[in-house]
């Protein structure tokens, strides 16, 4: 008794669940609707959906671009430590470098003296 009791009321919470999804709101084709009033509140759900749809999609894209400059502000951060890092390590270079007016070394491997005698 009491598992027939159980049966029928998911059947009862199953159905009445069914009934409350048809109402899916959409564009609908209002040009069928014979009266004018019918008509004006077909064109009005038509023109509310499509506020909605536009608010979401708005909603939706500003958070993207707000993604997308928050990434493009990071690259940036990105290649001015990276572009500061170079032109340390190319003054690093440029002091490191002899000076013009020193001798290079000769080729094998002995200092070159001034006059050019090894």
């Amino acid at each position: 008794m009491r598992g027939r009791a159980l049966f029928t009321l998911t059947l009862v919470v199953l159905g009445s669940t069914a009934a409350v999804g048809q109402d899916v709101p959409g564009i609908e084709i209002c040009t069928a609707e014979k009266t004018m009033e019918r008509r004006t509140g077909c064109l009005q759900s038509n023109v509310n959906f499509l506020q909605q749809t536009l608010g979401k999609l708005r909603l939706d894209q500003q958070q993207r671009l707000d993604a997308a400059n928050r990434q493009i502000d990071a690259l940036k951060a990105t290649v001015t430590g990276l572009q500061k890092t170079v032109d340390e390590m190319q003054a690093a270079q440029k002091a490191a470098a002899p000076a013009k007016g020193a001798p290079a070394p000769a080729k094998d491997g002995t200092p070159a003296t001034k006059d050019g005698a090894k």
